[in-house]
């Protein structure tokens, strides 16, 4: 399993709208990394932020 896929069960397993420190301390990885997922998949549509600096799963 790649870092984006990680990262999209940490957001679907929150099942709320989490902060990216609270997915770094869920996956395990590098917050930089983290990050760099996070873009990613707010780019493909799979994520979206709700309010500053909280990501959601879009549903």
């Amino acid at each position: 399993m790649d870092l984006n896929q990680e990262v999209l069960k940490a957001f679907e397993d929150a099942g709320d709208a989490v902060r990216p420190g609270d997915i770094v301390e869920k996956t395990g990885a590098d917050k930089k990394d983290v990050d760099k997922a996070i873009k990613q998949l707010k780019e493909e549509g799979k994520i979206y932020s709700p309010k500053r600096c909280f990501y959601e799963i879009v549903k």
